[in-house]
């Protein structure tokens, strides 16, 4: 990988960036924020997102990409040349980009995510899926005729897919991950106990408190938001079971996700993967006893990939030394295409 190479994470919740053989060296929200008089960018990443909920009305802090896909061209477009010119400021030569997207992904969110490319000034644009960058990312062996399956559970999609021989097999993307289950507990705390929180406050509760294997009800947390009822600030202590109940649904339509690839796979891979496993990436892949949960659920040995969150970005990477041997979920994008 070459010093001028950069792959990009484009994630509903983050971006993350490697550069060179440096490996991530930039992982970040996928927030902007911009004044709507001036129409100036004032902010990316870290910076906008700590301004979430504390704007004025002429400042406007978005998220360009909604369930892995850009949703706004023109800030998705400010965004990434901002982070790029975080970690290639000092170059001169254009870069060579390889930009990470859902295996569902069109022709035309393809097309808003090269332009997105092109506008940072890239000469060259790789796209590669998800599941085969995170499979790289954690360091698997996918050229062999062997099975692998992976979940990669980011902020808005889950990626459900078994990869062999360089190429994905089967897959199937859901709209329900980390965002989806921070709008759950959200709603459960509006609905029992008329407590308005916002999503940060939610994230923090996932983190904190998850436990989807054995939630115990003496476990809490306490959860600060403002009263429906009165106006006022108020706090309430959560328990396990009650966030069990809160993100229940959410929790089991991943497990359906990765029941229905299992079931569209040919048989002699699903006995590679009961032999494998299956692997957890993403920064939904830390929820607290998801792993034993799978296993109890389907039967399956599952691990937490190494650094799980930063795995498909170090894939996207690495990918830059297989351009010639990967198969289905990698394309050379020629910009003229798109014209």
């Amino acid at each position: 990988m070459a010093n001028t190479d950069i792959g990009i994470d484009l994630g509903t919740s983050n971006i993350a960036i490697t550069t060179g053989g440096r490996g991530v060296v930039l992982n970040e929200p996928s927030v902007i924020a911009y004044n709507t008089r001036t129409e100036r960018v004032l902010a990316v990443g870290k910076a906008a997102y700590e301004m979430i909920g504390r704007n004025p009305e002429y400042i406007c802090v978005a998220r360009p990409i909604i369930n892995g896909v850009i949703s706004d061209d023109d800030l998705a477009h400010s965004m990434i040349r901002e982070f790029i010119l975080k970690v290639n400021k000092h170059q001169l030569v254009k870069p060579r980009l390889i930009i990470c997207v859902p295996s569902f992904i069109t022709d035309i969110q393809s097309r808003a995510v090269v332009d997105a490319a092109k506008s940072a000034g890239s000469r060259q644009v790789f796209l590669i899926q998800q599941p085969i960058a995170a499979m790289i990312g954690a360091g698997i062996n996918i050229s062999k005729a062997k099975g692998h399956m992976i979940v990669d559970i980011g902020g808005g999609t889950t990626d459900v897919a078994i990869v062999s021989m360089n190429g994905v097999v089967t897959s199937h993307t859901i709209q329900t991950a980390g965002n989806a289950i921070d709008r759950a507990i959200i709603r459960y705390m509006q609905n029992k106990y008329k407590l308005l929180i916002g999503e940060r406050t939610a994230e923090r509760v996932k983190i904190e408190l998850c436990n989807l294997y054995d939630p115990n009800d003496e476990v809490t947390y306490t959860v600060k938001g403002r009263s429906l009822l009165k106006g006022l600030p108020a706090q309430v202590d959560l328990s396990e079971i009650e966030l069990f109940k809160a993100i229940e649904d959410e929790t089991f339509i991943i497990m359906e996700a990765i029941r229905k690839v299992l079931e569209d796979a040919p048989p002699e891979l699903v006995g590679d993967i009961y032999d494998n496993g299956l692997l957890l990436t993403g920064g939904g892949a830390l929820l607290g006893g998801f792993t034993k949960l799978i296993k109890r659920t389907l039967g399956i040995r599952c691990v937490v990939a190494k650094d799980a969150i930063n795995c498909v970005a170090k894939g996207t990477g690495k990918a830059f030394k297989n351009t010639a041997t990967l198969l289905d979920g990698f394309e050379a994008v020629t910009l003229y295409k798109y014209r």
